[in-house]
Formats: C-alpha cells, sequence, structure tokens
C-alpha cells in the first residue's frame, strides 16, 4: 500500500496449470463472477466484447519513455459494469513479448505496483533492461503493464491544480493546537469537494471491485483464458479481489508485500496499523545509522540519531529550510528509509550533508521542483486515485472525534507518522458519493494455490495482512523474509525467495510448506 502525500502536510509524494498450446486458443465466455447479478452480467458482456476485438498494438508514444520494442494499446471498458452500454473509459495497457521459443511461452504477466493510483506501464522495461531477477520469467510470460482506471494514461481523474498540490512549505503534519487540527480537517474538507468537482463522474465507480472487472475485461482482450497476476503492495489487495470475484479464471497469481483483506481492515483500521509498523521500521533505520556513524556522523546510538531528528525538524518549522522545506516536506522524504532498504543509505547520506553545513543538498532533495508540471501531475493524479479508490471501497468514520481519539492515542507511542497519515485520509470522513461495504475476500475451492511473498518488518503492509490473506486462499503458501522489512520483496535479490517465484510462475510448483527466509543483504553505508 503505497502513500501518496500527505494532503494537508506533505505535498509531494503499493496453482492451476495449463499447457502453454492452450494459453492461446480463442477465449470462452467469461466467468460470470461473484458480486451482484447486475454487475456480474456487465462484465460478462464486456468482457466478450473485449475478447472479440483484442488490442490494437503500436509503439508507445514518444513521450511515455517506453523503449521499443514494448508497445501500448487501449481496452475500453465500462464505467459502470451495472450499466455496460452505458458511459465508457479506456485503460492505457503495454507489453512486451516473452523472449523464449514458442514452446516455453505460458501467456501474459499483468502486474500491478499498488497504490491505489500507481502506474504499472514500466513492467515490461524489466525485460528491456535485462533485470536479473526476471529473465527466466520473461522467456515465458510476455509482461504486460497497464494504468488502472482513474490513472496516468487510462481516463485519469484528479481533485486539485497539480502545481497548487505539490506547492510548499505545508503546515506541520503533528498539531500544536485544536486550531492546528480545526485547520487541517478544513483542508480535507476542501479537498474532498475539490474530487467532487473536478472528477465527481468518476467517485462513485473507483473501487477496488471495479478495477478487478477491468483486469478481467483486460485479460479477454489479451486473448489470455486464465488470469496470471503478480501485484505488490495494494495490487495484492486488487488481486484478492479479483481471486473473490472471478476464483475460476485464476491461473498464477503471486502477491507480494501484503494488505490485509479483512473487512475490519479496510481502510480506516489499515492505515492505524501502518502507524505503528512505521515506526518499527523507522527505530530499524536508526539503528542502522547510529552503527554507521563512523560515515555519517549524525549519532552514534539511536537516541542521538532521533534527537538529531527532533532538532530538524524544529529547525524547519522555526525557518523551512530553503523557504520551501518544513516539517511535511522532510517527512515526505525522510519516509522513503522505512519503505524501503535502498533509500537506507542515500537518506542518511543528505541528512550527513546537511549536519555537515550544506542545507542545499537536503533543499534539493525534499523541495518538490515547481517547474517539472508532468511530474507534478503525476503526483497529484496518484493521490487523487489513492484517495477515491480508498474513500468508495469502504466505510469510514464521519465522526471527527474518532479520527482524533485514535490518532492522538496512536501519536503518543508512534508519532513517526501517524498524523501524516490521518490528514491524508481524513477526505474520506466527508466524500461526496457512497462508500462501502468492502468486498469480502474468501473464495472456494476452485481457487489454485496462490503464492504470498513478505518481508516480516514491512512498514506499509505490517505482516498480519499476509497471515490474514492466507487464511482466507486455501492452499496458498507463504514466503516470509525474516527480520527484513524492505517493500516490494520480488524485487530484492534474495535467493531464497527469487528462485522460488521463478519455480512457482514456470512450473506452477509450491512448496508443501510455507518457507522462513534469511533476509537479503543489509544495505551498505
Amino acid at each position: 500500500m503505497r502513500r501518496a502525500a500527505a494532503l494537508g502536510s506533505a505535498g509531494t509524494l503499493i496453482a492451476g496449470t495449463l499447457v502453454a498450446g492452450a494459453i492461446t486458443a480463442p477465449v470462452a465466455t467469461a466467468d460470470s463472477g461473484r458480486g451482484g447479478t447486475s454487475e456480474t452480467r456487465g462484465v460478462q458482456l464486456a468482457a466478450d466484447r473485449a475478447a472479440d476485438k483484442g488490442i490494437d498494438w503500436a509503439d508507445c508514444p514518444a513521450d511515455s519513455g517506453l523503449p521499443k520494442p514494448i508497445q501500448c494499446g487501449t481496452v475500453t471498458v465500462p464505467l459502470d459494469y451495472k450499466r455496460p452500454n452505458g458511459r465508457q473509459i479506456t485503460l492505457t495497457v503495454d507489453r512486451i513479448g516473452h523472449t523464449g521459443t514458442p514452446a516455453e511461452r505460458q501467456g501474459a504477466l499483468i502486474y500491478n505496483p499498488g497504490g491505489p493510483g500507481g502506474s504499472g506501464l514500466r513492467f515490461p522495461v524489466r525485460v528491456t533492461s535485462k533485470n536479473p531477477l526476471w529473465v527466466n520469467t520473461s522467456k515465458a510470460y510476455d509482461f504486460v503493464g497497464f494504468d488502472p482506471r482513474g490513472v496516468g494514461r487510462s481516463t485519469p481523474i484528479s481533485c486539485v491544480d497539480p502545481q497548487e498540490f505539490v506547492k510548499a512549505p505545508k503546515a506541520d503534519p503533528v498539531p500544536d493546537s485544536e486550531a492546528d487540527k480545526r485547520a487541517q480537517r478544513k483542508l480535507a474538507a476542501e479537498y474532498a469537494a475539490g474530487c467532487a468537482e473536478r472528477s465527481g463522474w468518476m467517485l462513485p465507480h473507483m473501487t477496488t471491485a471495479n478495477t478487478a472487472r477491468d483486469l478481467h475485461v483486460m485479460r479477454a482482450a489479451l486473448g489470455e483464458r486464465k488470469l496470471n497476476f503478480l501485484g505488490v503492495s495494494y495490487g495484492t489487495y486488487l488481486g484478492a479481489v479479483y481471486a473473490e470475484l472471478f476464483p475460476g479464471h485464476v491461473r498464477r497469481m503471486v502477491v507480494d508485500s501484503v494488505v490485509s483483506p479483512s473487512r475490519k481492515k479496510i481502510w480506516y483500521q489499515a492505515n492505524l496499523d501502518q502507524d505503528v509498523a512505521f515506526e518499527t521500521r523507522w527505530n530499524d533505520w536508526k539503528a542502522w545509522v547510529a552503527a554507521n556513524h563512523a560515515t555519517y556522523g549524525i549519532g552514534d546510538t539511536p537516541a542521538k540519531v532521533e534527537a538529531q531528528w527532533q532538532k530538524l525538524r524544529a529547525t524547519a518549522k522555526k525557518d523551512p529550510l530553503g523557504g520551501v522545506v518544513g516539517p511535511a516536506e522532510l517527512l515526505s522524504f525522510f519516509q522513503g528509509a522505512p519503505y524501503y532498504d535502498s533509500s537506507w543509505a542515500p537518506v542518511a547520506r543528505v541528512w550527513s550533508k546537511y549536519v555537515a553545513g550544506d542545507t542545499q543538498a537536503l533543499v534539493d532533495a525534499a523541495a518538490p521542483d515547481m517547474t517539472d508540471t508532468v511530474g507534478n501531475a503525476r503526483s497529484e493524479n496518484g493521490n487523487a486515485v489513492y484517495t477515491a479508490v480508498e474513500c468508495a471501497d469502504a466505510k469510514w468514520p464521519t465522526d471527527w472525534r474518532t479520527w482524533d481519539r485514535d490518532n492522538t492515542r496512536l501519536h503518543r507511542d508512534y508519532p513517526f507518522l501517524t498524523w501524516s497519515n490521518a490528514w491524508m485520509n481524513l477526505p474520506c470522513a466527508t466524500w461526496s458519493t457512497r462508500q462501502g461495504p468492502a468486498v469480502e475476500v474468501r473464495p472456494g475451492k476452485e481457487l489454485p494455490g496462490v503464492l504470498i511473498v513478505q518481508a516480516e518488518r514491512d512498514a506499509a503492509t505490517p505482516v498480519g495482512g499476509a497471515y490474514e490473506l492466507q487464511k482466507r486462499l486455501k492452499g496458498s503458501r507463504l514466503i516470509l523474509e525474516k527480520n527484513a522489512g524492505s517493500h516490494g520483496v520480488t524485487g530484492i535479490a534474495n535467493p531464497c525467495v527469487n528462485q522460488r517465484v521463478d519455480a512457482y510462475l514456470l512450473n506452477g510448483t509450491l512448496d508443501s510448506r510455507d518457507v522462513t527466509c534469511d533476509p537479503h543483504a543489509a544495505p551498505k553505508p
């Protein structure tokens, strides 16, 4: 589950076996799916149409950054599956063909990187860049990415002018007074109203269930009888909902860094749980920085590193660095370290320069680039989709006293992220369209074995989500990376994990029991 920008505060930015020949056979009539009579008829009609039409592939647009031989195309889906003949929206899809022999091909592998609001269009670049972790899998599969509904090159949504969205400095997310809280509540309500004004026609239909239906239509358009899917972060929840709605159409599914599918967690409690997990991983990083004090000079104990963080926050609050980097912008930059081990050294290096007297390095890293209008529009769109999906998927508390009680309590022990996360999600308290209920994920026996991959100390998607999903997906297997916490395990070199992902995708092989792997190599200073 990828956190985008904090609204009022941060400003800028988660098996069945088919023989190879059968994969390319003509698509049968779409599975009727589950989840309501009108929607099931609508998705079947849309999938049948997509299967007949296919996808007209062409070179990707010059401004996409997607090199040849990656190709792009579009798939048309209903805005509302209850009205399949009504208004239509467009999904942008891309692909690169498998690199092996015709006999090795096993179909298309569709990818979602998370969010909600993330674009998957960079997925085929793993083939053109010869990413070593994906060389084996790419022999068997076409790599397919897409922008989900509302995102980027698909029919997009927006909630505020992008340049206003990234403008800095924003208010400190940690309130000092009731007046500070009232100001943040006002910003959240204004953001929700902006979403309704700019994108209200799409908001009721920005649900994970509808994105799963879109995925089903896309599968048909690709000419695939069953779905091969890799979902990371929020993509795991998308995969879980697809498994619930279309269990008979799953072939292979890998879910990595798992969002809990419990209706009690989606989405209010999931974000509270995230606050706790971020504090844990923040502490892990502080210990690493302290252990490498000789390199960074920030502090030789975690307590001293924390003291430096508090000093930096206070300095930036009193007088924003470079006039644009306050506590909110600092948090946007520093939260990369709890997210990804790959950010541990870069974030520490920039901080080290600041401690040594180089303020500009930190300003350059944490301040928005107001000249990057394309990137700013992407950030705003990602945050809009994040908000729209989470607000639409499930019911949220509407009484401010609930938010205030829960976040005040959490902040006492888990201060790193709590209030920032609260303000980011608070628009859901005044959302303009119907909310939820969340999908109940409990697919039946027809679902083949699913591979679940999870780091034990993941901050963005706490480990409890993996255990919860496994209970609901009968026959699934869990690979747990012990004493590790980087988000997105399948993208990291760890042979214990990588070899099992390959074996599953290539041969449908699942271990007879769950597997615990040692952590991947620790970051080097």
